[in-house]
């Protein structure tokens, strides 16, 4: 079977493998349908995600059919339609201890820390496997993965019906966190520096979008609140200056989310922290989302709406990543489609 390998930074090939066979009870055999292309597979391609090791076959947003099932698998069966939970854990350590094995000191991420999806085949244990509602086309169905991280971030910042989030960066992650926060029953305000970025946010349901390219991030927002801040303020952007704002705008009692791979330091007083009380947390990955994104999905409550722009043959995947890396504004999402 065919599959994309990351063999080194700034290299992919696609390359031949055995086809995978089912070898304990409790594991599944999908046929890969669709592959979502996701930021952090651009970061594995360009060197840049300090997590990954190679080589690998990336791939983590990904949906596919059932085709065997072990002895011992009960949640589906032949013919399902399926989206993976990319992430394996110990189930032992601290943190799965306290219900957050997205943090696993074991952690293993199916395309970063293991071969991923982006291949004809795959054998998953069969917790990974969530089935979805076989009416529902490959391409809405393989957003299951990212919309699990707005989800979580949503759930990090405790987003409840009548609250004011700001959501800083209007790419795919950032969209799939206003979808979940305005099903939560928020106001979102959103800000990027691309203005079909910022159009597209409008489009998806934003109550404002702010160019912070052309006007001041603070004064608008605050103008907005009337001078309180936003209750929430979820920063999918990542660099210092947008934590650091983050912090500054954030009403008292109010909660930072902060998504994103920056290792640089940011410069934060400690004052605002103190003085508003706020909570300041971190998003990784996702926390038994999954079942909520389904759920939303099979209802329909929880729709593309034009996120996906571009799709690629499996044979076109070099065409596909050039084609991302060169035009990060013109690309919300792009899938590569197995068939």
């Amino acid at each position: 079977m065919k599959a994309v390998q990351v063999p080194n930074a700034h290299e992919l090939r696609i390359i031949e493998q055995e086809h995978p066979t089912i070898q304990n009870a409790d594991e599944v055999l999908v046929k890969i349908k669709r592959v979502g292309i996701c930021g952090s597979d651009m970061h594995i391609y360009h060197g840049t995600n300090p997590l990954a090791t190679y080589p690998r076959i990336v791939g983590h947003e990904v949906a596919g059919e059932v085709i065997e099932t072990g002895s011992s698998v009960t949640s589906v069966q032949k013919g399902d339609h399926v989206v993976i939970e990319p992430i394996n854990y110990c189930g032992e350590c601290y943190a799965c201890r306290k219900g957050r094995p997205n943090v696993c000191e074991k952690l293993s991420v199916f395309g970063v820390h293991e071969d991923g999806g982006m291949r004809e085949y795959a054998v998953l244990p069969e917790k990974q496997l969530h089935p979805v509602n076989k009416d529902l086309s490959w391409d809405e169905i393989v957003l299951a993965e990212p919309y699990t991280i707005g989800a979580q971030a949503v759930w990090r910042g405790n987003v409840e019906t009548g609250d004011i989030v700001l959501i800083q960066g209007c790419g795919p992650i950032g969209i799939c966190i206003l979808k979940l926060a305005k099903i939560a029953g928020a106001t979102v305000y959103m800000t990027d520096l691309s203005e079909e970025r910022i159009a597209f946010a409008k489009e998806s349901g934003a109550d404002e979008v702010i160019n912070a390219r052309e006007e001041s991030v603070k004064e608008r927002i605050l103008e907005l609140t009337n001078g309180q801040g936003p209750n929430v303020v979820i920063d999918a952007v990542g660099m210092p200056a947008t934590v650091e704002l983050s912090i500054d705008l954030v009403s008292p009692a109010g909660y930072v989310v902060i998504l994103g791979f920056d290792e640089r330091p940011s410069a934060i007083p400690q004052l605002p922290i103190t003085k508003k009380e706020i909570t300041i947390v971190g998003s990784r990955l996702q926390t038994d989302q999954f079942s909520k994104v389904v759920g939303l999905l099979n209802s329909g409550e929880l729709k593309s709406d034009g996120l996906i722009t571009h799709k690629f043959a499996l044979g076109d995947i070099q065409e596909a990543f050039t084609f991302v890396e060169k035009n990060p504004d013109k690309v919300r999402k792009a899938l590569i489609v197995f068939e």
